[in-house]
């Protein structure tokens, strides 16, 4: 193991003698300015799935550290997956220490989407979950929107302090901060990793403030209820939106069930006919059928036309989960997929998702 060298892509320990753990770089790596690890490398370079896999109770062990420090926090979540993005627990592992919170990904919201509704949303569903933010903030990571005015709010807040970014994994964490950096100055070479692939940040990553304080980007929790880890590499690009969605809707009768690709199912047992609105990726091909016919269709068409998956030995087991919806305006929630939003008071509904994905209902986001 190699004195206080971390890789700059992920956090890691830089270590030179088993390429098969955490850290692993050649010795001539080491005499760079810029160290980065070997996985770091060839995620970059190559955009290779990594083959060392972070470990849960690791994360979570390193952020009950920031607990023990005076900083502010920078929470992001995904605006598109709100509810499987949530760290359970933030609160604890925040400490004492304010939070700010931020939904990232908003560039692939409907661009008729409220932004003063949808944080009035996050303020209301962050209760739910335990936490009381200090401020609610909207950007797009990838785009640069709203970077500037949070950069001001956690200057601001931080209030000289340090800043930690926390968040789930593929949050946009790393993103973040390299657009921090390309925008308000920095060493552009100590670039935190982006990749679609959970866990690729391994350790706290330090980048240093004009003040002498420090921003640090920090290991995504993994939260295994998500889509994305059901999925290949393939299936991910076409599930997860690159731009904006377009809202595909369906008036269905009693009875009736949409596909959506070969990973999601909803069944509409009614009562009467009414209006069911999917927010997925504009990749994804939605099926209507009538429910007699469902299970028939989805045995002989899912990985053909019903895809993804993209190969029939992939073809998951849909479990079924049953909803009675009081109110007029709720989304079925398919964690890492999207949501379908159901209109009108009553509704009864079965959404089907591989097992161990979440499935849930919640106040709509939109409408």
């Amino acid at each position: 193991m190699t004195d206080h060298i971390s890789c700059s892509g992920c956090g890691v320990a830089i270590q030179t003698e088993d390429e098969r753990k955490p850290g692993y770089a050649p010795k001539s790596a080491l005499n760079r300015e810029v160290v980065v690890c070997k996985r770091c490398f060839r995620l970059t370079h190559y955009n290779e799935v990594p083959d060392i896999k972070p470990q849960d109770e690791d994360f979570i062990r390193l952020l009950n550290r920031i607990g023990e420090t005076e900083a502010l926090i920078v929470y992001l979540v995904d605006i598109f997956d709100f509810n499987g993005s949530w760290v359970s627990g933030l609160q604890r592992l925040a400490g004492n220490n304010p939070v700010l919170l931020v939904g990232n990904k908003v560039d692939v919201l409907p661009k008729s989407t409220n932004p003063d509704k949808l944080k009035r949303w996050m303020s209301h569903m962050a209760r739910d979950y335990g936490l009381k933010p200090l401020d609610i903030h909207l950007i797009s990571a990838e785009k640069g929107t709203g970077i500037e005015e949070l950069a001001m709010a956690i200057d601001h807040y931080r209030a000289g302090g340090d800043v930690y970014v926390v968040g789930c994994t593929n949050v946009g964490k790393s993103t973040f901060i390299n657009q921090f950096i390309r925008r308000f100055g920095g060493d552009s070479r100590y670039q935190p990793t982006t990749s679609p692939f959970p866990g690729t940040t391994l350790d706290f990553i330090r980048l240093p403030l004009d003040d002498g304080r420090s921003l640090y980007d920090t290991p995504g929790v993994i939260n295994d209820h998500q889509i994305a880890h059901f999925v290949t590499y393939d299936e991910l690009k076409k599930i997860l939106p690159k731009i904006e969605i377009k809202p595909k809707v369906y008036q269905l009768n009693e009875n009736q069930t949409l596909f959506i690709g070969g990973l999601a199912r909803i069944d509409y047992r009614g009562p009467g006919r009414r209006s069911l609105v999917c927010y997925v990726s504009n990749a994804l091909y939605i099926h209507r059928t009538k429910l007699e016919k469902a299970d028939a269709l989805y045995e002989e068409q899912a990985g053909k036309l019903l895809t993804p998956p993209f190969s029939e030995e992939r073809i998951p087991k849909l479990v079924r989960h049953d909803f009675s919806l009081k109110d007029d305006h709720s989304d079925l929630v398919i964690s890492g997929l999207g949501w379908v939003s159901v209109k009108g008071q009553g509704a009864r509904v079965s959404a089907y998702a591989p097992a161990g994905v979440q499935v849930l209902r919640r106040p709509s986001i939109i409408g």
